[in-house]
């Protein structure tokens, strides 16, 4: 990864399917609000957002036709939404993760393995210009927004761990098994402290006992800041001088990390800002992460 400086990030999920304003719609849909006017505008009376998920067909979703346009494009590496804090899961999680019954990619909208299906073609890529076979990675939040186990937790103080040890880190490790990343993209921590998620215990198993183990990398939102192999900081961390330590800008092109259907040119950065913004990383010892948020389909 220290070569890499340059990455794709892909959030995909059920947020796709409204694509209104922000990935966080779920979380923000009020009754009152604009996301709540929204729905009422465009959905029956009584409509959940779980309905939004057989939606989110992926019917258009070719791996292989993503892949050569992120490499054409002068990525190194590629990191991809595994689940976002809504919960649902873009892998087969159902043998590891029972709970996931009916709120993963193939039980329900897309029938397919997102995960594993780009997981394939982005290790056998091989980029344009170093003539190295593209890095893979792996995002996954850490809590859930409304799960019922992590709700409970909190409101325990976190003195329990029933979220964590039925669904967090189960995910983690059948994630790591079946698709051997080697960038885990952790995002968290829901407000939960460092001794409820016990990351260094998992961490020191991908980086010692995985099949990734010699080039794991992982970033530092495991909790407490400073658990990374590197720096990612805020969202759109630019600190605009050289570091002693390696650190990466995760940015999206327009305002929202999933698609919005209300953005319009003018909202998108432009080439010129997104080149200088590579230019300036670079030199400053970072990775540029550019975010791309693909349609439904």
């Amino acid at each position: 990864m220290q070569e890499a400086k340059f990455g794709i990030f892909v959030h995909w999920g059920v947020f796709s399917v409204p694509a209104f304003s922000t990935e966080w719609f779920w979380e923000r849909w009020e009754p009152d609000n604009a996301f709540g006017a929204y729905v009422n505008k465009t959905e029956r009376p009584g409509f959940t957002y779980q309905e939004y998920a057989p939606r989110f067909d992926a019917s258009l979703y070719d791996p292989k036709q993503w892949t050569e346009l992120f490499s054409n494009a002068g990525a190194q590496y590629v990191v991809l939404t595994s689940k976002h804090h809504e919960g649902f899961c873009n892998w087969d999680s159902r043998a590891a993760v029972p709970s996931t019954w009916n709120w993963n990619a193939m039980d329900i909208g897309p029938h397919r393995d997102i995960v594993g299906d780009l997981a394939s073609v982005v290790k056998t890529e091989v980029s344009p210009f170093t003539q190295k076979t593209l890095r893979w990675g792996i995002y996954h939040s850490l809590y859930e927004w409304f799960n019922p186990d992590f709700l409970a937790d909190k409101a325990a103080k976190f003195s329990t761990s029933v979220f964590r040890d039925r669904k967090t880190m189960p995910e983690l490790y059948d994630l790591v098994k079946k698709y051997e990343p080697e960038l885990l993209w952790s995002d968290g921590p829901g407000g939960a402290p460092d001794s409820y998620w016990r990351a260094p215990e998992f961490l020191a198993w991908y980086t010692t006992n995985s099949s990734v183990a010699k080039t794991a990398v992982w970033n530092d939102r495991w909790g407490k800041r400073g658990n990374g192999a590197y720096v990612s900081g805020h969202d759109r961390y630019r600190p605009g001088k050289l570091l002693s330590y390696k650190w990466e800008m995760a940015l999206t092109i327009g305002d929202s990390w999933g698609f919005d259907r209300n953005a319009t040119y003018e909202s998108y950065r432009s080439t010129q800002t997104l080149v200088h913004l590579l230019i300036e990383t670079v030199a400053f010892g970072g990775n540029m992460l550019l975010n791309v948020g693909p349609r439904h389909d």
